[in-house]
């Protein structure tokens, strides 16, 4: 059970790093140390991450630093994709739904280590069609930002139903590239959504028939919680470059084993 608080407490505190990672760690890490299979490890990965990305919205909320319309109109969009991802979860043999998932983590660590070095990254949201209008400090609405966050969410969803993941590593860089928001408030609209797309997959998963352990469970969402109080508060004094290119190795590390695992006799 101590391990349980140690991961738990880890991955939350990723998560409110970097807003992204928390589902892609966790479920690996409830793999290695609880001998759980990728689907028995996905619900109670995401109810954690769910919990913890709650958290850390509220927090971002009283700082206004939530866009909480976008976030509600993604998350809109996300939930019935992560439906239908939960329901192709369950028709995909174990192997080849391990192996996805560790081209989605390898497919993270690299956008993480590119955006930490490249100067453009900084200058993100120039030509987005989601930009914020200077006179009111709101995202300006328009039917290419509405569609573009529409894609987001639908993408969030689906692998957050099929891979039991909060969908954060999508939707941070996806906002850097669509709009001209901070990181930070990024960040805080990407923990908005990963709460209430992740509640939504849990939601899907319990309908499935999943069973979530209730001690383990419970254990694991209080310790990410607290991490993620952890993760936010250091957010304001690391750097982001540093953060991001130690979440990628540290990523790239955990795919690897996956494949491993997953393919080893």
């Amino acid at each position: 059970m101590l391990l349980m608080l140690v991961l738990g407490a880890l991955i939350g505190a990723v998560l409110g790093l970097t807003g992204a990672g928390g589902g892609i760690l966790a479920i690996p890490a409830l793999m290695a140390s609880q001998g759980w299979t990728l689907p028995q490890a996905a619900p109670v990965a995401l109810l954690a991450v769910a919990a913890g990305a709650g958290l850390g919205a509220y927090e971002g909320w009283r700082r206004q630093l939530v866009r909480y319309r976008a976030a509600a109109w993604m998350a809109a969009s996300g939930v019935p994709f992560a439906m239908l991802g939960t329901r192709a979860a369950h028709l995909l043999p174990a192997p080849l739904l391990s192996s996805l998932f560790a081209l989605a983590m390898l497919i993270v660590a690299a956008r993480s280590w590119r955006s930490a070095g490249s100067a453009a990254a900084a200058q993100h949201g120039r030509a987005a069609p989601c930009r914020l209008n200077p006179d009111t400090g709101r995202l300006r609405w328009n039917l290419a930002g509405a569609c573009a966050l529409a894609g987001i969410g639908a993408l969030t969803g689906f692998l957050t139903g099929l891979l039991g993941v909060g969908g954060g590593f999508v939707i941070v860089p996806a906002l850097r590239r669509l709009s001209n928001l901070s990181m930070q408030a990024i960040v805080a609209t990407s923990l908005l959504v990963i709460a209430l797309v992740g509640g939504g997959g849990v939601l899907a998963a319990w309908r499935h028939g999943v069973h979530i352990p209730a001690l383990p469970s419970a254990v694991f969402v209080l310790a990410a919680m607290g991490g993620m109080l952890l993760g936010r508060r250091l957010i304001r004094r690391l750097s982001p470059p540093q953060v991001l290119r130690g979440f990628s190795l540290l990523v790239t590390a955990v795919a690897v084993a996956l494949l491993h695992r997953a393919w080893s006799v």
